[in-house]
């Protein structure tokens, strides 16, 4: 959330959510003269009703679109079909490989050799919507989980802000039900970014 501020993408950031009171991001953002609200899972039965009151919430703000940031709950079906095309997130790995948690874990035990971020729409399925962009890091032999999400947490700061450039700029297409295209000089054409090697 602060990597997309502090980047001045064109957009207005009209207000931060959080599901958690003590969340840092709700300070930061407040000291920035940027509307926070909280809505807390624990005070509700189900999380239908939960993510009811959340969706209120954002559709009083009559954003054009719904960026998830460190936002660690499965949203239900309903919620999702609330905000179609228009709800983004960003992931720890390079889908479609290690959805879920414990992205680094993983990709160390299973020993790929390049792991990273992706920034997605967001779809009922977990972390299965459509790819908008994606970076990628090398996994070195010295790598140990802290380290590797390190390095992921740079791109992961580089590549999220962009998107949401483009999406300012009106950049970004489906081309299919599951297709995003960035437009470039009108032209349409698929991105990767990724870093130099840091060795």
């Amino acid at each position: 959330m602060r990597a997309i501020v502090e980047a001045r993408t064109g957009i207005e950031v009209k207000a931060v959510i959080s599901n958690r009171p003590d969340a840092a991001g709700l300070a930061w953002a407040a000291e920035r003269g940027i509307a926070t609200r909280i809505v807390d899972h624990r005070e509700f039965a189900s999380r239908e009703a939960f993510d009811e009151r959340l969706a209120l919430e954002i559709e009083r703000l009559r954003p054009d679109f719904v960026l998830l940031a460190g936002f660690m709950r499965i949203l239900t079906q309903g919620f999702v079909e609330r905000f179609p095309r228009r709800m983004l997130n960003i992931h720890p790995s390079l889908l479609p490989a290690f959805p879920g948690l414990d992205t680094h874990r993983r990709a160390l035990a299973a020993g790929v050799k390049l792991h990273g971020a992706t920034v997605h729409f967001v779809t009922p399925a977990l972390d299965d919507g459509p790819i908008v962009a994606q970076a990628a890091v090398p996994v070195l032999a010295s790598d140990t989980e802290q380290s590797l999400a390190e390095r992921v947490l740079a791109v992961e700061h580089r590549i999220y802000p962009q998107v949401v450039r483009w999406l300012a700029e009106d950049r970004i297409e489906f081309t299919g039900r599951d297709v995003v295209q960035v437009r470039r000089c009108g032209v349409s054409s698929d991105w990767i970014v990724a870093p130099r090697n840091p060795e």
